[in-house]
């Protein structure tokens, strides 16, 4: 595999990924700053790709343990070259589809961005891209219920996805005993439709779901808002259970 050496979080990450096909958005980071994570507590990712949600997440929160679920070997020994790269010992990959990994404990927390392009849509050129983001009902589904059975009860599962998948995983959720309490919007610019959306559920939990204001990426400009720059570039938490600031 060719790989480039880059960084995250304004260079706080050291971060190799694949030279070409899949390649780590802002998803990954704006998962990783939503994560309500501790001290000590420990984070199930499905879906790790080369690693970045957890880097992230472990650069924001010393001391957080955590276990990546990689369904591409190749993929899976490139995040334990970044988990080495970055001097970091609690963090574990294991290759292997999630649906039947054998994970090693429950867990306080649990995150992915799930594969949601659908069968009959278009095929990436690259293999290894197409891997990660063909999905089906099905395979959402699975991974739901894979990541609700591995959390203890009351922790937190968090998702990144399409505005369009919104439904689809509410409904998942709500049949894997985590229903959704926490709908936040991630708007490209003020004024615009949503495209992504993160959505938080807590095992066991029985209050409603509620509806935040979100947050702005983009100025008109193209530029990053300044609650973005601060997430994506400075490290910032990302709350979801507190109202935030849109700008």
């Amino acid at each position: 595999m060719v790989t480039t050496d880059g960084h995250l979080l304004g260079g706080r990450v050291v971060y190799r990924q694949p030279a070409s096909g899949f390649r780590s958005g802002l998803e990954p980071v704006l998962l990783a700053a939503s994560i309500p994570a501790r001290p000590g507590e420990s984070v199930l990712e499905a879906g790790t790709g080369a690693g970045a949600a957890l880097l992230c997440l472990s650069a924001r929160v010393a001391g957080v343990t955590g276990t990546g679920v990689e369904i591409d070997p190749a993929m899976a020994e490139l995040a334990r070259t970044n988990v080495r790269d970055n001097g970091l010992t609690g963090l574990d990959i294991l290759a292997a589809p999630i649906e039947i990994a054998v994970l090693p404990c429950l867990f306080d927390h649990a995150m992915a961005n799930p594969p949601y392009h659908t069968q009959n849509g278009s095929t990436s050129p690259s293999a290894e891209r197409d891997t990660a983001k063909r999905g089906s009902e099905l395979l959402v589904r699975a991974w739901i219920d894979a990541l609700s059975r591995g959390l203890r009860h009351r922790g937190s599962l968090t998702l990144i996805v399409p505005a369009g998948i919104v439904p689809l995983c509410v409904s998942a959720m709500l049949d894997c005993q985590c229903p959704c309490t926490v709908l936040f919007p991630l708007w490209p610019k003020a004024g615009r439709p949503a495209k992504l959306v993160l959505l938080r559920g807590v095992k066991g939990a029985r209050g409603p779901m509620r509806l935040w204001p979100g947050l702005v990426l983009h100025e008109s400009d193209g530029s990053f808002t300044a609650a973005a720059q601060a997430v994506l570039r400075e490290g910032a938490a990302l709350p979801l259970d507190i109202a935030p600031s849109v700008r």
